[in-house]
């Protein structure tokens, strides 16, 4: 965004706007979905991260190679082992 022209007041109001929403809809889900069975609960998660996993493809992956080369792949599988990782210790 501040390539492309964009002030920080801006970038800083969209991101703001992003997290405020994504809070909201986590509420929103974490009320709504207690009472839906495992299977759906499953089922919603895995498109969410399908979705989240193809915003990450498309807009972060691009300018991550142009930085770091072809050491964007080997760090972009260390991330995803890390969160694995943490999130297999919280359980």
């Amino acid at each position: 965004m501040h390539k492309a022209g964009r002030s920080a007041k801006y970038i800083f109001g969209v991101w703001g706007a992003i997290a405020g929403a994504s809070g909201l809809a986590a509420l929103l889900g974490y009320t709504v979905f207690q009472v839906f069975e495992p299977g759906v609960i499953a089922g919603t998660t895995a498109i969410a991260a399908g979705a989240i996993l193809s915003m990450l493809v498309d807009t972060m992956i691009p300018e991550a190679f142009e930085q770091a080369h072809s050491l964007a792949g080997l760090i972009t599988v260390a991330g995803f082992l890390v969160a694995f990782l943490l999130s297999k210790m919280g359980a």
